[in-house]
């Protein structure tokens, strides 16, 4: 394989590899969100005797939220970094310094970081806006219980 055809294999790799999971992480954060909203709207907290089994229901696969928002400016970050390596590896293998090329390199390779934001701050506010909902259903639970329990 000539090492041309091994760069460029690296770029697509980088831009199908990175940005393909960039875009996969949006797609589960709008999914999970639209489901967890979806859930919201229909959840009967009478239908639970237990608040904990509430609590359990309500936060479920809210954490992947939150781990794609943590995760996904590292996923962009490493992105950034194989681009940066591949214009340097391109510089030193020329031995010409073209500074238009190293500019399209570098700018291509922070295309990566800023998708990888992108995808962080929905996702992060998506988790924020479940959280507070499932906390608000269950501030109802414990109030309906509480007055429950005063009526008898």
């Amino acid at each position: 394989m000539q090492e041309s055809t091994v760069l460029e294999f690296a770029e697509q790799a980088l831009d199908y590899g990175v940005m393909g999971l960039l875009g996969l992480m949006s797609v589960v954060t709008l999914w999970l969100f639209i489901e967890r909203m979806m859930f919201y709207k229909s959840v009967r907290t009478e239908d639970y005797e237990y608040r904990d089994n509430l609590d359990l229901d309500l936060t479920d696969n809210i954490g992947v939220l939150s781990a794609i928002g943590t995760n996904a400016p590292y996923v962009g970050l490493l992105g950034t970094v194989v681009g940066i390596m591949i214009t340097f590896y391109t510089m030193g293998d020329v031995g010409a310094v073209d500074a238009k090329k190293i500019m399209v390199g570098l700018a291509l390779a922070l295309k990566a970081t800023a998708m990888g934001l992108v995808v962080a701050m929905p996702a992060i506010v998506a988790y924020t806006i479940t959280l507070r909902k499932a906390e608000r259903i269950l501030t109802k639970f414990d109030v309906e219980a509480e007055a429950e329990a005063k009526a008898k």
